[in-house]
């Protein structure tokens, strides 16, 4: 057995282990199932939808830890996590998401604490800590749709290359914010998701500074849908798709990105260096043998695309 929270083994009892209670509450010593069935959690994501304040393609709930109950509760205002059900057409994108968040956690991108939450029918959802409230206050987070004049309805219409454009305009070392911003569009690369459109990107506000917020929404959403064809939701050198290793390390981290190359070959080596241990995480990961298999096939091959990383 496994946490499933921390995916460390795990020999007891419970579904959790305390390493990962410990990482949603001090005090909590055991986490009741949600009780409900996937259908009805999905029932429950329509009906308060129009009442959560992050929205988004995949169902989702907002909650409450009861951490003296021991339980999670739905709630519609002041929810500290996202919870987000079984998808009735994309096959574990509960699992898949849990997986590669904690991919991106050996690259060094700040993730929040995140995990799998068992439902009352033995189906587990994702879960994901809200990293845009810090005890009762907010803190202020602005999503790149936002920033850039964009709608839910045109997230798509940018490029990567005005990406940074936003970074360069709002955050408070840039410099710093685009290393940071290569990291997560290679991994994204690397994942499969080609789903980071305008409102997958955010800047915070933390202590007087801005930067790019805790990564979110990082799934591979190849392996659930293989007939996609595209590779990144915002075009690279005018491209979604057939990308190569150049645009990204001359192109996008030498030109666009303006990195000197010994800072290059430190990005590439620490990314080889991480990426190596990817296939023991994916196959010790809660995904079924044929996701598992989708999922290495395609590492696999984007790491010979990007140079052998």
């Amino acid at each position: 057995m496994r946490c499933l929270i921390t995916n460390e083994p795990w020999e007891g009892p419970e579904p959790y282990s305390p390493a990962g209670l410990r990482l949603l509450d001090r005090r909590l010593k055991s986490l009741a199932p949600l009780p409900y069935t996937r259908e009805q959690l999905l029932e429950e994501a329509a009906a308060r939808a129009v009442k959560m304040s992050i929205q988004g393609m995949q169902p989702k709930v907002s909650t409450v830890l009861r951490a003296i109950e021991g339980r999670m509760e739905i709630v519609d205002n002041d929810g500290r996590y996202i919870v987000k059900p079984p998808n009735l057409i994309y096959a574990e994108l509960p699992e898949n998401e849990a997986l590669t968040m904690s991919l991106a956690t050996t690259l060094g991108i700040e993730v929040p604490v995140h995990g799998l939450l068992q439902n009352g029918d033995q189906t587990r959802s994702y879960f994901v800590r809200r990293f845009d409230r810090v005890g009762w206050n907010k803190q202020p987070v602005e999503d790149f749709a936002q920033l850039s004049g964009a709608s839910r309805d045109t997230k798509y219409d940018s490029s990567t290359e005005r990406l940074i454009e936003i970074i360069d305009r709002f955050c408070t070392f840039p410099a710093l914010e685009r290393m940071k911003f290569l990291d997560r569009l290679l991994c994204s690369f690397l994942t499969g998701n080609e789903d980071m459109h305008l409102k997958n990107w955010s800047l915070i506000t933390r202590d007087d500074k801005v930067e790019l917020s805790p990564a979110y929404d990082l799934l591979n959403s190849t392996i659930p849908n293989p007939r996609s064809r595209e590779e990144l939701a915002l075009p690279l050198r005018g491209k979604k798709s057939n990308l190569r290793a150049n645009d990204f390390w001359r192109y996008l981290a030498g030109e666009r990105l303006g990195l000197r190359a010994a800072l290059i070959e430190q990005t590439r080596a620490r990314f080889a260096s991480a990426c190596t241990g990817w296939p023991a995480r994916i196959e010790a990961s809660f995904l079924s043998a044929e996701m598992k298999t989708r999922y290495l096939i395609l590492l696999t091959e984007r790491r010979e695309r990007l140079g052998s990383v």
